[in-house]
């Protein structure tokens, strides 16, 4: 019986877990237009490489520097509302936070940029001599 309930307990806690993450995501999605702007991309990114005859490595890569980005945009957004909170103390240091974690998103977008350029150029490339 104990069993049960723990296992219970366990997949209650989870679902709250996913829950969490999903009302997050959303509310990401609703109030952040960068965040909309790179999900639009990255399902772009998607529907690209499920047309294209992409290796699985290929595929694999693309995916991971994709969600690398939506990850770093959502850090982004965390951090620039937790300094928000300390605005009033260390006003000085807000801006300087913010940009930085700005441009570890640019920095991160713009190798996943020069990675999916890179993968799929050759692909493109080919279709484009054929029209």
């Amino acid at each position: 019986m104990t069993r049960i309930s723990d296992m219970k307990r366990y997949f209650m806690s989870l679902g709250k877990s996913f829950r969490a993450a999903v009302r997050g995501f959303v509310h990401t999605f609703a109030h952040e237009r960068t965040f909309q702007v790179m999900v639009a991309m990255a399902l772009g990114v998607l529907i690209v490489a499920s047309l294209l005859p992409l290796g699985a490595g290929e595929k694999g890569i693309l995916l991971l520097v994709t969600g690398l980005v939506l990850v770093l945009e959502l850090v982004n957004t965390m951090v620039e509302r937790l300094v928000d909170l300390l605005k009033p103390r260390l006003s000085s240091y807000v801006q300087d936070v913010k940009d930085v974690m700005a441009a570890a998103v640019f920095v991160g977008s713009l190798f996943a940029c020069i990675i999916g350029v890179t993968i799929l150029f050759p692909y493109l490339s080919v279709i484009l001599s054929q029209l």
